[in-house]
């Protein structure tokens, strides 16, 4: 989960900033960052869109920080 914490700080935003982006309780927050506490899949989505990468990048499947292109559909949903 260190990729997590450190994707978080390189782009400015404490725990209570990812909780106003995400709905996320910034103490559940904190246990994710931890590996204390697994994401949902609907979680995952809310965390890649708050810090501007993919699921992939959150999951360790690739290194590649930014995101996939998003279709429009997707896009207006932010």
């Amino acid at each position: 989960m260190n990729r997590l914490r450190d994707l978080r700080k390189e782009r400015g935003y404490t725990q209570i900033k990812m909780q106003i982006l995400t709905g996320i309780d910034q103490s559940d927050y904190s246990k994710i960052e931890r590996g204390k506490r697994y994401y949902t899949f609907e979680q995952c989505i809310k965390i890649a869109r708050a810090l501007d990468t993919s699921m992939d990048y959150l999951a360790g499947l690739t290194d590649i920080k930014e995101p996939y292109p998003r279709t429009e559909k997707i896009k207006n949903k932010k």
